[in-house]
């Protein structure tokens, strides 16, 4: 019997990596016999560079770049040698979590620190670049990454602008002869779960702007100053993308990757199912196991146990989900390839309790779940 361990990371509390070691720990107590495979995933979001490491055996590099408000943090990026591919994630550099929530300011965070792990794929000699932007805490377009590959934005008198989102209403022009010229070389592909364009009121200052500190008069300048930059790279590339889908993710880092890279936008979920092999793992198996923290309605909108039971169903494999809770409009998800699911806790509990006790309620849980499965297959 064969058994793929598929889930996402559970926030606040566990990395996937140790929920798939969780569940293993359960499922080999009530099945001693079964192969069990640990694939971690991700959506695109935390955690993806730590699950396409955990499931593919890459390297973990590490360097200290420029933080979204300009202080130094450690961040790391992920590399598989025999593909020559760079695993960033945008989140590691210019992330929310590199901001204590009393100091986030969309206005003038800035993406620079990310543009620095490109740096350092290019001089690694990545021929492949996987951008995983969520949770970013910026509202640049992305100007702060190209800045660091050497791009130079100048306001009326020449001079180099300030950093963030909201000075890009100053720039008055772009010059791009310092931009690395390695970048033309390379694939870059966006691994984001939103569609969301540039500008406008579905864009990324409105959108987005909010939870990353800004206000409401904010919001409004932001988008003024990212449809300022939009203009004036129109005119410098000659094509505008303002309105390409999912442009506007991770404050308009889409946007840059787009316009100046080149790049292709995936699902998340299913650029880490390729990178971590999961197909092939599914393919002959007998059940797939997969969860994260919350899992309901807006699972559907492309988060890791709807990415995986998509590749189970194209195999006619059962998926059971293990959630932290079961939201509103779970059942949907019965139609699109997930079997069953069950919610970890087994009595009442704070949610502090709850994420203390994870990884032993995932082991519970998936003991009985195994338990369950042996008696079918007796049957």
């Amino acid at each position: 019997m064969k058994i793929v361990i598929a889930p996402d990371s559970f926030k606040d509390s566990l990395e996937a990596a140790d929920v798939a070691r969780a569940i293993a720990a359960g499922l080999a107590e009530a099945l001693p016999d079964a192969q069990l495979i640990e694939c971690p995933m991700a959506d695109g979001g935390e955690g993806t560079m730590q699950a396409i490491l955990a499931a593919s055996d890459g390297e973990l590099r590490r360097l200290t770049v420029r933080g979204p408000l300009g202080t130094a943090v450690a961040a790391g990026w992920g590399w598989l040698p025999q593909s020559r591919t760079a695993i960033i994630e945008m989140a590691q550099a210019s992330g929310l979590q590199q901001v204590p929530t009393g100091q986030r300011d969309a206005c003038r965070s800035c993406t620079w620190g990310t543009g620095e792990l490109v740096a350092a794929a290019l001089d690694a000699g990545a021929q492949r670049v996987v951008l995983a932007i969520g949770g970013s805490a910026t509202n640049d377009a992305g100007s702060g990454m190209l800045r660091a590959l050497g791009l130079r934005l100048l306001d009326a008198d020449n001079q180099p602008l300030a950093e963030g989102g909201l000075a890009l209403a100053g720039l008055a022009r772009i010059d791009a002869s310092g931009l690395d010229p390695r970048l033309a070389h390379v694939n870059f592909e966006v691994a984001a779960d939103v569609d969301n364009p540039l500008c406008g009121p579905q864009g990324a200052s409105a959108i987005f702007g909010p939870q990353k500190g800004a206000s409401p008069q904010q919001v409004q300048a932001l988008d003024q100053a990212l449809g300022h930059f939009a203009d004036h790279c129109a005119r410098l590339l000659g094509q505008d993308v303002r309105d390409y889908p999912g442009c506007g993710a991770a404050g308009g880092m889409g946007f840059a990757a787009r316009a100046f890279m080149g790049a292709q936008f995936r699902a998340g979920v299913e650029v880490v199912a390729e990178l971590a092999g999961l197909q092939a793992h599914v393919r002959d198996a007998d059940l797939v196991v997969t969860g994260e923290g919350r899992f309901d309605a807006q699972t559907l909108r492309g988060k890791t146990p709807m990415g995986v039971a998509r590749v189970a169903k194209r195999h006619g494999v059962p998926v059971v989900v293990l959630a932290g809770m079961l939201g509103e409009g779970y059942q949907q998800l019965y139609a699109h390839g997930v079997d069953a699911a069950f919610a970890l806790v087994d009595g009442p509990m704070t949610l502090e309790q709850a994420c203390r006790d994870t990884s032993r309620l995932l082991q519970a849980r998936a003991c009985d779940i195994g338990r369950l499965w042996a008696w079918v297959k007796r049957v």
